[in-house]
């Protein structure tokens, strides 16, 4: 973990001198002795911490690197260079502004330092005075930064930049400052309540005095969302700014728009959920032995084979094996390998092998009703881009969003949403993905969709492919780096399932299971590859037993055991 990942995870010991001890017992008798009032107790979190498990995988796309916003990264060094252009960009909107700078903070000092606490996660442990200062500057500079974004929605173009700011904000976008600070704008913990920016802005004179605040700061976030957003849909969904809590929310809102916002009743949709077994020890791949039934399911496809390909010879083999001198005989030696303790578990499949021999069976396995067991852990199964594609399943660009993905059972045509990768496109993602896991009480979208990219790009292949299906638009150095984009995100805080995406996956599935490719591979994966130390060991008995029968030959004359045999009925070989 790199330099800011520590300095942000600071402990303090309890007699540490940095503390002051009279502001904290300020604070202390406010927030305990002083009543609440009772709409600021009803509002909810809406400011969080990155949950430890996802920072851990990459803390420089949850943690700003170049200007803070808030509370929650203010000291840190690396960041607080930024205060002098925090600074100028109050002084120049003090400017604009129908009020002293000063008497807003005060105004917000006395009625919103309440709801401000409120609305963050951690407990803020600075004084009322302090906390709004830095809001109050804090969001002076976002303003101004956003104007860029209001000037591209109306058409217009930003004139000109002062000279201090000019390395900073970047009319086309394309300075590594202007593209880093835009990073730092959707990290759930560097967020500003949009309540305070809304009361800033009405205290500005505006070009346009029939535009309300609510108005021009939506304007400023669908300038943003065009910029940040990787989705290109033709449609946007219509987000009330009132129903947001701050710029990140306002995003999430864009990319996951509920039923309101999509002017639809919600529709129920029953599906299966898409299952993997894992057995306590592993994978089953990995175990030593093949299940009984596995064994059991081999042995009737053998018998199958045997059935159908030649019934004389097969009835040579009945006249043998089920000859009453030589059941005799092997009789006793079958209970007293049987019982061993690693032959115990052949014993059930080769009896059913030799029932099958003896009544004519149509190879149907006992345990065949069941196969589906309740599965121990669920995650994700669908197959690489290139497996689909070579299995004939094709693919084809979407102008949606997230719910525009579809499974043609028709056509065999997967359609995934165009997305456009950039290298803001990874800290867009996983800060939506983070701050999902914090907020949504129902299914998390954005990281079952990450989990389903995740699951077909394997490769800078499967990449590639995508990309010439105009799917992913590529605008990073190679293929190889979007595979690492989507490979990297695999982490989540928990287990989800989204009703429509999983009937997308249950359908994928079941179309790539039906190809003779994958049939082959699970047939040689089940009945050979894992029970190869049974068909050694089966192949070993054999041997034995012809070395048995070369020695019994050569005792007794074979010519006149065979020819005592019992006939069979030739109904009996059919």
């Amino acid at each position: 973990m790199n330099s800011s990942s520590s300095s942000y995870s600071i402990s303090y010991s309890s007699s540490n001198p940095k503390v002051d001890q009279q502001g904290w017992i300020k604070t202390m008798r406010k927030s305990i002795i002083e009543p609440d009032d009772e709409e600021v107790s009803k509002i909810p979190v809406c400011i969080f911490t990155v949950p430890k498990v996802l920072l851990a995988t990459d803390p420089e796309s949850y943690i700003p690197q170049q200007v803070a916003l808030g509370p929650f990264h203010h000291w840190r060094e690396e960041v607080y260079d930024m205060q002098r252009y925090k600074l100028e960009a109050a002084r120049r909107t003090q400017k604009f502004m129908n009020t002293s700078f000063e008497r807003i903070v005060e105004a917000m000092w006395k009625q919103d330092e309440a709801r401000i606490r409120a609305s963050y996660h951690k407990f803020l442990d600075m004084s009322g005075e302090v906390l709004v200062w830095i809001m109050a500057v804090d969001m002076a500079f976002l303003l101004e930064f956003l104007r860029v974004y209001s000037m591209r929605e109306q058409g217009r173009t930003l004139e000109k930049v002062t000279s201090s700011m000019s390395h900073l904000v970047d009319a086309s976008g394309k300075k590594l400052s202007h593209m880093a600070i835009l990073r730092d704008l959707v990290m759930v913990e560097n967020q500003i309540p949009l309540f305070l920016m809304k009361t800033m802005l009405e205290h500005q004179i505006r070009d346009d005095e029939n535009k309300s605040a609510s108005v021009t700061l939506k304007s400023m976030l669908m300038g943003l969302y065009h910029e940040l957003s990787p989705f290109k849909e033709q449609e946007l969904p219509d987000v009330d700014i009132e129903d947001c809590d701050h710029l990140l929310d306002f995003l999430y809102h864009m990319t996951v728009p509920n039923n309101k916002e999509l002017h639809i009743e919600a529709i129920e949709i029953e599906h299966e959920g898409i299952m993997e077994e894992h057995g306590d020890d592993g994978d089953k791949e990995e175990s030593n032995f093949a299940k009984p039934s596995d064994l059991r399911r081999f042995l009737d496809f053998i018998w199958k084979i045997l059935s159908k390909s030649n019934a004389a010879l097969l009835s040579i083999f009945k006249k043998i094996i089920f000859a009453k001198p030589v059941t005799v005989i092997m009789k006793l030696p079958w209970k007293i390998f049987s019982n061993l303790p690693i032959l115990k578990m052949f014993k059930e499949p080769i009896e059913t092998m030799l029932q099958n021999f003896r009544d004519g069976g149509d190879g149907k396995s006992k345990d065949d009703s069941n196969d589906s067991k309740v599965p121990l852990i669920e995650e994700i199964k669908i197959p690489s881009v290139t497996e689909m594609a070579k299995a004939g399943i094709l693919f084809s660009p979407v102008n949606g969003g997230i719910f525009a993905i579809n499974f043609d059972t028709k056509t065999s045509t997967l359609y995934l949403p165009v997305i456009e990768l950039d290298v803001n496109s990874e800290v867009y993602l996983r800060n939506l993905v983070a701050y999902e896991a914090c907020v949504a009480a129902g299914p998390l979208v954005v990281a079952r969709y990450t989990e389903l990219m995740n699951g077909i790009i394997d490769t800078e292949e499967d990449a590639k492919l995508l990309s010439e299906r105009g799917i992913v638009l590529n605008h990073l150095k190679s293929d190889k780096e979007v595979a690492d984009l989507w490979n990297g995100m695999s982490k989540t805080v928990k287990l989800t399932k989204v009703p429509k995406m999983d009937k997308v996956i249950e359908d994928v599935n079941k179309r790539y299971a039906k190809t003779w490719r994958v049939k082959l591979s699970r047939f040689m994966k089940i009945y050979v590859f894992a029970s190869w130390k049974f068909l050694t060991l089966l192949a070993a008995l054999f041997m034995l037993f012809l070395t048995f029968v070369q020695a019994f030959c050569s005792v007794y004359s074979c010519a006149r055991v065979f020819h005592q045999l019992p006939e069979i009925p030739e109904g009996t070989a059919e």
